[in-house]
């Protein structure tokens, strides 16, 4: 397939972005630039680290280590995508690389938004659940459970990542730089329903991302910390997790989200057309922050860091995956210890006691 294919027509707002004539800064275009080629080495390393310890080094597995695998895995395809994009913005923001690879940068992308938020709600439903359900948590919480959730993940943020494959495409613009963007504009027969067809297409894929992948996670992560701040009464050590994942989340995604809300406004008053294209590709830069910031965050969330990471790295993560680790939100405390816990305060009659003692309180450690 050419890498200049033209659709026999396109949407308002694309039409827009072709007529734009980017301003040229050079000097802002080289450090973004830099930034993106440093960010694309370090996300690459740190994430295809992770993915060897956790998934080969690890001497037993967990199902905290299992989301952190899985979380890995996605992170580490972006981030391989990363450089396409540097090389995107090397050569004056237009793409040069042909269609296919248009799409699967682009599909990588959003592929790696829905699964991340997925599974970063999982996980914190996951540690809601270890704090307040932890009799329930023993008797049912497995590695097997862990690997089925992330199946489920994956497959949902395939099904949801296949219209943004299917509408991607590559467009030669007014100044003849080629834009790799969404044509939605695509399999739409009659030029009188062209315009209906590109605003449901666009409302539709905007409001459903921001509405899948960051306010609907965002609320079960803030509702699952909070409810662990409830349980435990330990609100400082709760939110000091929230606070680092929480906002992470936030400050990589929000400002992406935002302008793509922008965007479908930008159908309606043109004025903000400019606006999106100076912003969206800086906003997508803060997107992609995200894949390198999460392995920083799962290391420092290891009990005793610095201790560990003088011993040894795959020390490190043991600390980090262990059921009982730094982001369970109980330091010290595996899930037998805090079931024992839980036990002695809830066992008001003989028979409850001796059953918890003999069937969980003596139970093994997952």
């Amino acid at each position: 397939m050419s890498a200049n294919t033209l659709s026999p027509q396109v949407c308002p707002l694309l039409q827009l972005m072709i007529d734009h004539s980017l301003n040229n800064n050079t000097k802002a275009n080289i450090v973004l630039v830099c930034i993106h080629g440093i960010v694309s080495c370090l996300g690459i390393l740190e994430n295809a680290l992770i993915i060897w310890v956790v998934g080969f080094r690890l001497q037993r597995r967990t199902v905290t280590s299992v989301w952190v695998l899985n979380l890995a895995i996605s992170d580490f395809l972006t981030t391989l995508t990363l450089p396409l994009f540097t090389y995107y913005l090397s050569s004056n923001h237009s793409w040069e690389l042909g269609q296919p690879l248009c799409k699967i940068q682009a599909s990588i992308f959003f592929l790696n938004m829905f699964v991340s938020a997925f599974l970063l709600a999982a996980i914190s439903l996951d540690r809601c659940l270890l704090v307040a359900k932890p009799v329930w948590c023993h008797n049912y919480r497995s590695v097997i459970g862990a690997w089925k959730v992330c199946i489920l993940g994956w497959l949902w943020a395939i099904i949801n990542t296949f219209p943004y494959f299917l509408f991607r495409s590559v467009t030669q613009k007014n100044d003849k730089r080629k834009l790799c963007y969404h044509n939605f504009a695509m399999y739409v027969n009659s030029p009188d329903t062209l315009e209906r067809h590109c605003r449901i297409r666009q409302e539709a894929t905007a409001f459903s991302k921001t509405f899948l992948t960051f306010l609907i996670p965002l609320v079960v992560i803030a509702g699952s910390y909070i409810q662990i701040a409830v349980t435990l009464r330990r609100r400082r050590l709760a939110n000091m997790f929230l606070k680092a994942f929480g906002s992470a989340f936030v400050l990589c995604w929000s400002p992406y989200h935002i302008f793509c809300i922008i965007e479908v406004i930008a159908e309606y008053r043109r004025d903000k057309s400019d606006f999106v294209q100076v912003g969206l590709p800086l906003a997508t830069t803060f997107a992609f922050l995200n894949p390198v910031l999460n392995p920083i965050l799962y290391a420092f969330s290891c009990p005793n860091f610095c201790i560990r990471i003088r011993q040894s790295l795959g020390a490190v993560f043991d600390g980090l995956v262990e059921e009982g680790g730094g982001i369970l939100l109980v330091p010290g405390k595996s899930l037998k210890a805090f079931i024992s816990i839980q036990c002695s305060f809830s066992s008001t009659s003989q028979r409850f006691s001796v059953g918890l003692k003999s069937g969980l309180c003596g139970g093994q450690t997952m």
